[in-house]
């Protein structure tokens, strides 16, 4: 049986105590600095400034100790998230084996550290210990998260995610290249399996059954936005 995630202390590094900004870039993964909101200053942001930024001002970022950072979006990687979405809930539903959330669902995977993958699926065991309904952040680290990539998403930004999905509890990552129409499935910090774009997602032991043909992926997002 699986549980939802408990944050642990906080690590040395989300303290904020950077020499220069450059040592905060690449602490949080060598991002490009106009994804650095300054409202409130790094090092100062909560989750209550997170959730503000979201619900009030619309703008779709993650709290990383103390930092809040724009997250990259776009129409066509939107559009994959949702047809994953849709498949996933046409699979997850019908069994009943848990939630599904989109990209705009926050998830506390520890203290002072907020991520809103894509895609994610929280297998029915996760759920009842985190109060899904009266907290808008939650603890809880999906089962397969889903991160589909952007133009402003970095290598070392999306390694430390990975990580961080299976340190807080998570099972399984799905990375998707919508540029070179790839994908990779990692099983854990330091295992993936590349897949081509002839090749399958496989949900595993995390969804047994559950299967994404990249290749027809694309094609139904392709025809949604009159591609082909």
């Amino acid at each position: 049986m699986t549980t939802a995630a408990t944050p642990p202390s906080t690590p040395p590094s989300a303290r904020g105590q950077f020499r220069t900004v450059a040592e905060l870039l690449h602490d949080l993964g060598d991002v490009p600095p106009e994804r650095i909101l300054f409202t409130p200053p790094p090092g100062t942001a909560t989750e209550a400034d997170l959730l503000r930024k979201v619900e009030a001002e619309d703008t779709m970022c993650e709290l990383i100790d103390g930092t809040l950072v724009e997250k990259p979006v776009g129409l066509y990687e939107s559009q994959i998230a949702a047809v994953l979405i849709h498949w996933l809930l046409a699979f997850v539903i019908p069994r009943r084996l848990g939630l599904v959330s989109a990209g705009d669902g926050p998830l506390r995977l520890r203290v002072g550290l907020v991520r809103l993958p894509d895609v994610a699926f929280f297998s029915a065991a996760r759920l009842p210990p985190a109060d899904v309904r009266n907290n808008p952040i939650p603890s809880l680290a999906p089962d397969l998260a889903i991160e589909v990539l952007s133009k402003g998403n970095t290598r070392r930004e999306i390694q430390r995610k990975i990580g961080e999905y299976f340190t807080a509890g998570g099972r399984l990552v799905w990375i998707i290249d919508p540029k070179k129409r790839t994908a990779a499935v990692h099983t854990s910090p330091d295992h993936s399996e590349p897949i081509g774009i002839d090749g399958t997602l496989d949900g595993k032991d995390v969804l047994p059954g559950f299967a994404v043909s990249l290749a027809e992926l694309f094609k139904t997002v392709d025809q949604m936005l009159g591609l082909s």
